[in-house]
């Protein structure tokens, strides 16, 4: 396989000043429809970017559960390593990358806690299985095998029987990442990618940029 070779001549669109919103969020919102409309599979996975207090970064895909002039909100255990890094460095990028649509959104921002009836009330919405897995695995923590793990599974399913209600873990929760700069990218030919940037000016007022590819 030579790596050097693989490449992809990238036309499918153009992004310019006057196609996109004055709202950095209502345009990411606007893309991601698009990206659900052709069926992009699973266009709400993100690549959540995070650091510890010695600077050493780690990157993991985690799913966005939802969006709103507030910021971007996702569950996670609380006890991972995501959420260390986030305890010691509440700040935080994404990257939501679209390549079937020749499109990346790279967003940076600070992370804050969701309060609890907020992390309750999504819990409650998950599968049984999602919930079960949720108090099943000490996330980020070694594990012997695959049949401890589902071992511990199977505790809990004895635990929560068919039919009842399984309340939320107690190191379980959600964050808010609240927005300060934003990238959209669409691939053009020959390289020359089109990349609009939107840095905040006020609480309520986003600057739009361009930076060279």
């Amino acid at each position: 396989m030579d790596l050097a070779e693989m490449r992809e001549t990238y036309g499918l669109g153009e992004l310019l000043e006057s196609q996109v919103a004055a709202d950095p969020v209502v345009q990411f919102q606007t893309w991601l429809e698009q990206a659900r409309a052709v069926g992009l599979a699973e266009p709400n996975a993100m690549v959540l970017a995070t650091a510890d207090t010695d600077g050493r970064p780690s990157a993991r895909t985690v799913l966005l559960k939802r969006v709103d002039e507030r910021g971007f909100v996702f569950f996670t255990n609380q006890q991972s390593r995501k959420a260390d890094d986030l305890a010691a460095n509440p700040r935080c990028a994404l990257v939501f990358p679209w390549h079937a649509m020749e499109r990346q959104v790279r967003i940076e921002g600070t992370v804050s806690k969701l309060p609890g009836d907020e992390v309750d009330e999504y819990f409650a919405s998950r599968p049984r299985e999602s919930q079960l897995g949720a108090w099943a695995s000490q996330q980020s923590q070694l594990v012997e095998s695959r049949e401890e793990l589902d071992l511990q599974y199977a505790s809990y399913e004895r635990q929560w029987p068919e039919g009842t209600e399984i309340s939320t873990p107690y190191f379980w929760g959600g964050y808010l990442v609240a927005p300060e700069a934003f990238e959209f990218w669409q691939g053009r030919t020959g390289r020359l990618h089109d990349r609009l940037a939107y840095r905040r000016t006020s609480s309520s007022s986003w600057e739009l940029l361009r930076l060279q590819p």
